[in-house]
């Protein structure tokens, strides 16, 4: 384990992690599509992941690898790591107490009652979650699973990475960012071997402005995907991975990612968040151009959102699902 403040998992460390985790995450599948323009890409729709995202992954491997079961588990989310953490709670048989703000969407608070947590809605924003979760985090045997600034977490995701290069062969990822966790865990992985695109609304733009400024910094997440996506100020864990990896990070408007999200519904039928049509929305914009030969992956990371949103149109488009 790396031990300096710029720390980020190893890869022996995440096949470490798969192997804990084992069987208790899906192995979620892979769907080829042609774009619009032609281009064929590889979209891994772990939206189909076990509560709508990549999160459980991080979740099962912070609590399975605690040097004692807890008692309690406790999470401040936007919505999908609380989902994810009140998953494994209800599998595990551990008591969940999950902390969101106000503005988290109605579909994932009815989820998380379903899955018997306990929920706090709390502020307007995902730090004044965090905060009010830290009583709840202090009592005995509670674990505190953070939604993506922690090594178990990062590495937890980082198992995606390596399902990927299993299941995708390719030069290029791209990634939606919100705290870094996602990121942070599949950078960690392909470090040095395909490159990394970060992508970001420009509302929620935390990993963006910390490349800038050359260290994380505080931002003021807004727009549409900012449930998912808003996290303050990039994790320390994800942008060491980041830096490490040399990603090439983009900016896309919120209309990109509406326009994305609903070219997913009517050309595939896949009814993806906000957030889990970000990083395909460089692609259909242009904020991102590959190059000619360039081979594409796509994660579509979410799908916890109402699809009457979506309108019922368009036909289905050329694609293979493996």
């Amino acid at each position: 384990m790396r031990t300096d403040e710029t720390a980020y998992p190893s890869r022996p460390q995440i096949e470490a992690a798969r192997e804990l985790i084992g069987d208790r995450v899906r192995r979620t599948p892979v769907l080829v599509v042609r774009l619009d323009d032609g281009r064929e890409v590889s979209l891994k729709l772990e939206l189909l992941q076990h509560t709508g995202s990549f999160k459980p992954r991080g979740a099962f491997h912070s609590v399975l690898g605690a040097a004692e079961r807890p008692r309690t588990l406790v999470a401040a989310s936007g919505g999908n790591h609380g989902l994810a953490v009140a998953h494994v709670g209800r599998e595990l048989g551990i008591p969940v107490q999950v902390f969101v703000p106000t503005t988290a969407p109605p579909v994932k608070v009815a989820r998380l009652h379903e899955l018997s947590a306990t929920v706090h809605q709390v502020g307007d924003r995902f730090a004044v979650a965090l905060e009010a979760s830290a009583d709840a985090a202090r009592a005995p045997g509670a674990l505190a699973v953070h939604a993506y600034d922690g090594m178990p977490t990062v590495t937890g995701q980082g198992t995606l990475g390596a399902e990927i290069e299993e299941q995708i062969g390719g030069d290029t990822v791209l990634v939606a960012v919100g705290g870094g966790g996602l990121l942070g865990g599949v950078a960690s992985w392909f470090t040095g071997r395909r490159k990394l695109v970060a992508v970001e609304p420009e509302g929620c733009d935390a990993l963006h402005a910390a490349l800038r400024a050359g260290h994380p910094v505080a931002t003021k997440p807004s727009g549409v995907a900012a449930d998912a996506l808003g996290a303050t100020m990039i994790g320390q864990v994800g942008f060491a991975a980041a830096v490490a990896a040399e990603v090439t990070s983009v900016l896309v408007t919120d209309a990109d990612i509406r326009a994305a999200r609903q070219w997913l519904w009517g050309s595939t039928r896949i009814a993806a968040e906000p957030g889990g049509a970000t990083a395909l929305a460089a692609l259909c914009s242009g904020a991102y151009a590959p190059e000619d030969g360039e081979r594409v992956t796509v994660i579509v990371c979410g799908g916890n959102a109402d699809p009457s949103q979506l309108e019922s149109v368009g036909a289905p488009v050329t694609g293979s699902g493996r």
